[in-house]
């Protein structure tokens, strides 16, 4: 099978569920693993955003949005060239991706008889099942429900052991800041990934769209610890931009910088590492059961 992937969770659970060698076209922000790229066509452009501030970015995406251009570009020739079987495709996020509406014209231009199959999840748990949707449609069902059941025992692992340390005390609350000028609320699945570190998310809703908020709030909502995870950036990124969130709240909050690229905003198999990884920041290492805090992820400020 010749798969083509628009989006950068779906590229991670291909190569997650053994089938690198099958996919022949990615995108520009696929990063991981880190041969995701290597000899593979570049199916989807965009932006370059490195030389603007996070506020310049809202502004950009906004205007575009509102002028009704799109924030990425489908190239015609490069998936012609790959002649595929299977599209993953998205309708979450116009500003995570090329909207499936835009995927469904270059199929018709090109005559392409692939199945585009759109991978939309809104919570932690449809994020878990769209890996077996993804195993289905790629002809590996078995491997899709043992990276399942894989990713689920984990999860169960770190409950159990979160539970235990918490022994009956009231779990400590979390503030995920998905961007910092203006502040955003992480929202989708990123509240139920607080709920399995063992943590109270706040100022979001599970499944629920990102939301911007402002610092009263945010500073009224009191959270015990507030995690810097900007969306598109790791964790150098991160650790930059936390630095405005030091200097707004007081010295009561716990701050983290967490690559959010990597375990927070992608929604694949590694939301699972995400986690384990502030579960880790919350209550230490060995109840996230890890070997140490992974310090190539999250890291602490305050």
């Amino acid at each position: 099978m010749r798969i083509v992937s628009l989006l950068p969770s779906t590229t991670e659970i291909v190569f997650d569920l053994g089938l690198g060698e099958q996919l022949l076209g990615v995108t520009f922000e696929c990063n991981f693993p880190t041969e995701a790229r290597q000899g593979r066509e570049i199916v989807v452009g965009g932006m370059d955003t490195k030389h603007l501030t996070p506020l310049e970015i809202d502004e950009l995406v906004r205007t575009r949005l509102a002028a009704g251009d799109e924030l990425y570009s489908l190239d015609d020739a490069a998936l012609a060239r790959c002649n595929p079987d299977l599209i993953l495709s998205q309708d979450l996020c116009r500003v995570c991706a090329v909207p499936s509406g835009e995927v469904d014209k270059a199929v018709a231009r090109l005559n392409c008889q692939a199945t585009v199959l759109q991978i939309d999840p809104h919570t932690l748990n449809e994020v878990i099942e769209s890996v077996q949707t993804v195993a289905d449609a790629a002809g590996v069902p078995d491997r899709g429900r043992t990276l399942v059941e894989s990713l689920h025992q984990r999860l169960k692992n770190l409950s159990e052991r979160t539970q235990r340390h918490l022994n009956g005390r009231k779990r400590p609350t979390v503030f995920i800041l998905e961007w910092v000028d203006p502040p955003f609320v992480g929202g989708h699945w990123v509240p139920d990934i607080v709920l399995a570190a063992g943590g109270e998310p706040i100022l979001s809703l599970a499944g629920e769209r990102s939301v911007p908020t402002d610092w009263d709030q945010i500073r009224l909502a009191d959270p015990d610890h507030i995690i810097v995870s900007p969306c598109g950036y790791g964790l150098p990124g991160a650790i930059a931009q936390a630095q405005a969130v030091l200097a707004q709240m007081p010295q009561r909050a716990a701050i983290w910088a967490i690559d959010a690229d990597a375990v927070v905003v992608r929604p694949g198999p590694r939301l699972v590492d995400g986690a384990e990884a502030i579960a880790a920041a919350l209550f230490g290492f060995e109840v996230a059961g890890l070997p140490a805090l992974p310090a190539e992820v999250i890291e602490r400020l305050r």
